[in-house]
């Protein structure tokens, strides 16, 4: 093994870095999780993750990875034999889709080619035609992490009401929230789908349910079997701020210090900087000669940019050597595009530098690998982020 020093420069699109100050509320003695201290831990922080989901109704926090919020968003709305409208963006989407194939559901998967995000006009068309209203809940990704591409949900919620369609609206935010605009109660989600390890810049291992009214009512009904995923107990528990299970505690620590850090820095002040390290980074894409797998500039995500390397050149033999020589971890392809893209995370606790040296790694990285590019791509994504222009 090569001696490294330094920090490893962390650029997959989640988990994410987690800043030091999270890491040093995590170490922080654990405590009572039946005591006062904890009840205005719990309190607090679910007020704020309100804030970041942009919704009234409550959000459940459950000790799992964002697959687990998948599975309890399934289970707590649907019934065996239950019809469920999916949409393949990607990797991720495919493998929702996967877990509620497992638990009996009839999924109808609209087909998508991974280079572009949600189109509405099939799901208008397939919730006309469902005169029995056999469908039951709608499920989309927002920002598809293994593409790069974010989805109008908005425009889904206008197909949907234009049907008058009783169907759920189910939400996947685990690579969006805390880094790009999302608005639950405005866009008429009824469940959205969340993580701890990108945005909200914590480790793996918190999964979230934001609900409205209409989830928590079919909640009520739905037949799947469910225990340790079952909505109603934490609900009850949170309303004196517990949990009926032992919670992540020091994981909850962290989630307080970084809900801080974001309304310190202000939700559209994150956004707008996310947003600039986006474009910069595909403005070096661009300068490289390179593709960016995401067709529709509208659709351009501001959390991650997969990009597409040409034929008869392997993404991951590139991947490996930047991890060799600068000790930068860059996403992989997954699924349809393996081998075909890397990924570069921009988001959570990022800053300029760290961006700029991200980019000098691929850079440096295209050359060793003896990808055709045209050198010289970081000065334009610098320039950007100097002027703005």
């Amino acid at each position: 093994m090569t001696a490294k020093s330094g920090r490893q420069f962390l650029q997959i699109p989640g988990p994410s870095n987690v800043p030091d100050q999270v890491l040093r509320a995590i170490n922080q003695p654990t405590i009572d999780h039946r005591g006062p201290e904890f009840q205005g831990l719990t309190n607090r922080i679910l007020v704020g993750l309100k804030k970041v989901f942009n919704c009234a109704g409550p959000v459940i926090i459950f000790p799992s990875s964002g697959t687990g919020s998948w599975e309890a968003a399934l289970v707590n709305t649907l019934s065996p034999g239950d019809s469920i409208l999916m949409v393949e963006t990607g990797q991720f989407a495919v493998l929702w889709r996967d877990i509620a194939l497992k638990f009996g559901l009839n999924v109808d998967f609209i087909p998508g080619d991974w280079r572009h995000g949600v189109d509405s006009e099939p799901i208008e068309a397939k919730l006309v035609a469902d005169k029995s209203h056999s469908i039951k809940a709608v499920a989309v990704v927002h920002n598809e992490t293994s593409t790069g591409v974010t989805s109008d949900i908005a425009a889904v919620r206008k197909a949907m009401d234009r049907t008058n369609h009783p169907a759920l609206l189910l939400v996947d935010v685990i690579s969006s929230l805390g880094s790009v605009d999302y608005r639950q109660d405005e866009w008429g989600v009824d469940v959205t789908i969340g993580g701890s390890q990108k945005g909200l810049m914590l480790p793996p291992g918190l999964g979230f349910n934001a609900l409205s009214d209409k989830a928590i009512k079919a909640s009520s009904k739905a037949g799947l079997p469910r225990s340790y995923w079952d909505w109603d107990a934490i609900l009850k528990a949170n309303q004196m701020g517990f949990f009926p299970y032992t919670p992540a505690t020091n994981l909850l620590f962290g989630l307080e210090e970084a809900l801080n850090m974001l309304f310190e820095e202000g939700l559209e002040n994150v956004f707008v900087r996310h947003a600039r390290f986006a474009e910069a980074t595909r403005r070096a894409v661009h300068a490289w000669g390179l593709e960016n797998l995401c067709l529709n500039p509208h659709e351009y995500s501001n959390s991650l940019t997969a990009v597409l390397l040409p034929e008869g050149h392997d993404a991951d033999t590139l991947r490996e050597l930047i991890l060799e020589h600068f000790d930068m971890p860059l996403g992989a392809g997954l699924g349809k595009v393996k081998g075909r893209i890397f990924r570069i995370g921009h988001l959570g606790w990022l800053n300029e530098l760290m961006l700029a040296g991200t980019l000098c790694g691929v850079e440096m990285g295209l050359g060793l690998a003896g990808v055709p590019f045209s050198p010289g791509g970081v000065q334009p994504a610098l320039s950007y982020l100097v002027h703005g222009e």
